[in-house]
C-alpha cells in the first residue's frame, strides 16, 4: 500500500511538469502596461495567468485586454511557418528558402517591369522602435522605393503635425502623467479613456479627489463623460468651432496670460481678430452646445492656475483634425498653461507604439529622429549613418490611404505588408480591398490570416510580443524595454530578422548586418542624434535600470526630459506659433441630408483592439462583444422604425453594412455610433469617405452622413 501511495503522489507531482514566468508588457494601447505572465504545464495542457507589474506609468495596473493578451500569442490558429498561395487558391506550407526566393523573383520582376516605386511598404503602429526603424530603412534602401507609410497615419497624424507646427516638436505628452492629479482643470476632447485606455483613469480620478474640474467633449455619454463635471455634447465634426467659442470667451473676458503671449508666442493678434469676427450664438448653433456651457468651460479653464488639455481620435480623425488640434493648443497658449508644472497637452495614442513608429521612419515624409525627408541636411545625416549617398534615399511618398489609391490605379503593383490589416482599417474600405486584389504580388507578415492576409500571395510568420525583444515608446514619450523570453514557436522569425533576410536576397545585405535587436537600437540612437526625437543618450542598460526614459535624451548622462517647453519652444526663435482656425474646414465634411439624414461617428469598445484580429482570438474578450452594433437614440430609432436589438442596415454614399441595434439615451438624437473592430458586412469603414485632411492626410472617420433602416428579411 505504501508503494502504491508513493507511486500515486510521484505521478501526480509529475503532472505539473513545469512553470515558466515571463516579464513582458501589453501589446495593445499606448499605456504599455507591464505584465507578468505565468505559464504552467499541467499534464499535456498549458494554463496561463497574468498580473500587472509595477512601472512609472501604470504602477502595476492592467486592463481586461492586457490580462488576456497572451491568448492570441498561444492560439492554435497562429501561423508558425511560411505559406504560399497555390493555384487552387489555398495556402500551402513552404520553406523559408522557397519563400525568400519567391519574394526575390516577384519583387525583382516588378522593379524591372514597373520601376522601383512600383513596390510599396505598409507598416503598423504596434511594431517595436527597432522594427519600425528597420522597416523605414528596408523600404528606402532594401527596396529603394519612396512608398512607405503605416496605419499610425490613422491614429495620431493630426496631433503630431499640429504639435510640430505649434511647438516645433511632437511628443505624446508635453509633461508626464504624474502631473495630472495636481491639475486644476482638465479638458478631455474626443477621448473615451474609460474604454480605450482604462489604466490611465486613476490619474483623473485622483485629480477629481483633489478638486479638479473635468470638462469632456464628446457627442456620446461614455464612462469618461460620466466622470466629468461638464459634458459638452458637440455635434460630430464641430470641434474646431467649439474650441473657437472657448477661445472667444477667454479673450473677451481677459482670461489670458499677456506676458506669456508677448514673450513666448507669435500670432496672437490674428487669433484675437479672428474670434471677434463671429458671435458665440453662431458657435452654439453650429456645434449644438449651449452658449452658457461654452462660457462655463472657458471661465473654468481660464480662471484656474493650472490646466491640461487632452485630445484623441474624436477630434483628430477629421478632415480638419490638424486645425482642430491647433485650436486646442491655441487655448493652452493664450492662457499660458504649457511648459509649467501640472499644465500641458497630451495626445492620447491608440496604438502600442504609435509614437515611436512615426518617429523613426514609417511615415512617408519622415526619417529617423523625426527628421524630414525633404530637408537636405537631414537626408545627408541619415545617408551617412546608413553608409549611402543622400541621392540613394528616395524622396517623399504619400500617406497610407493614398498608397491604396495608387494600388487601385495600378501605379503600385507590389506590396510588403507588416503588422497591419488595411482592408479593415482604411476608409473607403471596398476600394482598398478591390485595389489589393489587383497587386501582382502581396507579401503579408502576420501571425494570423487576417482579412488582408487572405489576399496575399505569401504569408510570413513573425514572432509575438512574448518572444520579440525590443523597445516601445508609450504615450508619455517614455521609451520602455520589452523582454522577449518565450521560446519561438515553429519556424516563426522576429520581424527584424525577416527584414534582414529579405534585404539579403534583394542584394542589400551589407546594410542589414545586425546580430541582435540591440544592434539595431544602437544604430537608431545614432540616427536620431540631434533630431527632434533624440534617443542617443539611451541604452538598453539605462532603459532597464530606469524603467523607461523620456525623450529627448541627448547623451548618456542625461536623465530624460519629463517636461517640455519650460524655457523655450523648439522653433528657431524659441516661440510657439498660434494661428486663426476657421469654424468650417477647407474640405467640406458630409452633412446630413434628406437621403442620408443622420451623422455617423465611429470608435472603440474596451474588449477589442484595432481590427480585432488579435482580440477576437480570446474568448473572454470576444464574448463581451462578439458582433458589431449601432448605438442609436430611442427617439431616432422609433423615427426610422428600428427596434432595440434588431438588425439594421446602415447606408452611405460608399456602401452599406448590417449590424445590430443598441438603443441608448447616451448619444445625440442626430448621431449614431458604430465601432470599427469588425470586417466584411460589419466593417463600418466601408461607409467612410475618402477625403483627407490637407495638412496631415488623416481621413474623416468621425464624420459621415448615413441613412438607417431595419433590415427587411
Amino acid at each position: 500500500m505504501t508503494d502504491l501511495l508513493l507511486k500515486y503522489f510521484r505521478e501526480k507531482e509529475q503532472k505539473v511538469q513545469s512553470e515558466k514566468v515571463y516579464n513582458t508588457q501589453c501589446p495593445f494601447c499606448s499605456m504599455q502596461c507591464k505584465i507578468q505572465l505565468v505559464e504552467q504545464t499541467v499534464v499535456t495542457r498549458k494554463k496561463y495567468s497574468a498580473q500587472g507589474l509595477d512601472n512609472p506609468t501604470t504602477q502595476g495596473r492592467v486592463c481586461i485586454k492586457g490580462l488576456n493578451a497572451h491568448h492570441h500569442a498561444v492560439h492554435k490558429d497562429r501561423i508558425t511557418y511560411p505559406m504560399a498561395k497555390g493555384e487552387d487558391g489555398q495556402f500551402h506550407r513552404i520553406s523559408w528558402d522557397k519563400a525568400l526566393h519567391l519574394i526575390k523573383e516577384n519583387f525583382t520582376e516588378i522593379q524591372r517591369e514597373d520601376g522601383m516605386d512600383a513596390l510599396s511598404v505598409y507598416g503598423g503602429g504596434s511594431l517595436t522602435n527597432e522594427s519600425a526603424y528597420l522597416l523605414g530603412k528596408f523600404a528606402r534602401i532594401g527596396l529603394q522605393t519612396k512608398y512607405i507609410d503605416y496605419n499610425g497615419r490613422f491614429c495620431m497624424s493630426s496631433a503630431a503635425s499640429a504639435g510640430a507646427k505649434v511647438f516645433g516638436i511632437d511628443r505624446g505628452l508635453t509633461n508626464t502623467l504624474s502631473e495630472i492629479p495636481e491639475s486644476e482643470v482638465i479638458i478631455l476632447a474626443g477621448t473615451n479613456i474609460a474604454d480605450c485606455q482604462p489604466t490611465i483613469m486613476p490619474y483623473f480620478e485622483e485629480a477629481k479627489a483633489n478638486g479638479a474640474y473635468i470638462i469632456a467633449i464628446d457627442p456620446r455619454e461614455t464612462g469618461t463623460t460620466k466622470m466629468a463635471d461638464l459634458h459638452l455634447k458637440v455635434k460630430p465634426g464641430k470641434d474646431a468651432a467649439l474650441s473657437n467659442g472657448i477661445l472667444k470667451v477667454l479673450i473677451e473676458e481677459n482670461l489670458i496670460d499677456e506676458s506669456f503671449i508677448d514673450e513666448r508666442t507669435n500670432g496672437f493678434d490674428e487669433v484675437q481678430e479672428h474670434v471677434a469676427s463671429f458671435s458665440l450664438e453662431e458657435i452654439s448653433q453650429s456645434t449644438g452646445v449651449a452658449e452658457a456651457e461654452i462660457q462655463k468651460a472657458a471661465m473654468k479653464f481660464g480662471k484656474a492656475a493650472t490646466g491640461t488639455i487632452f485630445t484623441a481620435r474624436g477630434v483628430e480623425q477629421q478632415t480638419d483634425g490638424h486645425m482642430a488640434v491647433r485650436n486646442f493648443l491655441n487655448i493652452l497658449l493664450v492662457t499660458g498653461k504649457i511648459g509649467k508644472p501640472n499644465c500641458g497637452y497630451g495626445a492620447i495614442t491608440g496604438q502600442a507604439n504609435g509614437q515611436g513608429g512615426r518617429e523613426h521612419g514609417q511615415k512617408s515624409d519622415q526619417l529617423p529622429g523625426y527628421r524630414s525627408i525633404e530637408n537636405p541636411d537631414h537626408r545627408q545625416y541619415i545617408a551617412e549613418v546608413w553608409g549611402v549617398k543622400d541621392t540613394d534615399i528616395p524622396g517623399k511618398g504619400v500617406s497610407a490611404y493614398e498608397m491604396m489609391e495608387k494600388v487601385h490605379q495600378g501605379e503600385i503593383t507590389g506590396m510588403f505588408l507588416m503588422a497591419s490589416n488595411p482592408i479593415v482599417s482604411n476608409p473607403n474600405a471596398t476600394l482598398v480591398k478591390n485595389g489589393l486584389k489587383k497587386l501582382k504580388y502581396l507579401v503579408a507578415v502576420d501571425m494570423f490570416i487576417s482579412e488582408t492576409a487572405e489576399l496575399a500571395d505569401l504569408i510570413l510568420p513573425p514572432t509575438s510580443y512574448l518572444e520579440n525583444e525590443g523597445t516601445l515608446t508609450n504615450m508619455e514619450g517614455r521609451v520602455m524595454h520589452r523582454e522577449g523570453q518565450r521560446r519561438i514557436p515553429g519556424e516563426a522569425k522576429h520581424d527584424w530578422k525577416i527584414l534582414c533576410e529579405v534585404a539579403r536576397v534583394m542584394g542589400k545585405e551589407e546594410y542589414f548586418t545586425y546580430e541582435t535587436v540591440e544592434d539595431i537600437f544602437n544604430e537608431l540612437r545614432v540616427a536620431s542624434r540631434g533630431g527632434m526625437a533624440d534617443y542617443y543618450g539611451m541604452t538598453y542598460e539605462r532603459i532597464k535600470e530606469k524603467e523607461g526614459i523620456l525623450w529627448p535624451c541627448p547623451d548618456t548622462t542625461h536623465e530624460g526630459t519629463s517636461r517640455l517647453f519650460e524655457e523655450r519652444f523648439h522653433h528657431a526663435d524659441g516661440r510657439a506659433a498660434m494661428m486663426p482656425v476657421s469654424n468650417e474646414p477647407s474640405i467640406q465634411k458630409e452633412e446630413p441630408s434628406e437621403e442620408f439624414p443622420v451623422y455617423l461617428t465611429t470608435g472603440r469598445v474596451m474588449a477589442h483592439y484595432l481590427t480585432g484580429v488579435q482580440t477576437r482570438k480570446t474568448s473572454a474578450l470576444n464574448a463581451r462583444f462578439f458582433e458589431s452594433f449601432i448605438e442609436i437614440h430611442p427617439s431616432t430609432a422609433r423615427k426610422y422604425e428600428i427596434e432595440d436589438n434588431s438588425l439594421v442596415k446602415i447606408t452611405s454614399k460608399r456602401g452599406e453594412i448590417v449590424v445590430r441595434s443598441k438603443w441608448s439615451t447616451d448619444i445625440r438624437e442626430d448621431t449614431v455610433f458604430v465601432p470599427f473592430h469588425w470586417a466584411e458586412s460589419q466593417n463600418v469603414n466601408n461607409l467612410i469617405p475618402r477625403e483627407l485632411d490637407p495638412q496631415c492626410r488623416m481621413p474623416g472617420f468621425k464624420t459621415s452622413a448615413v441613412k438607417v433602416q431595419p433590415l427587411r428579411q
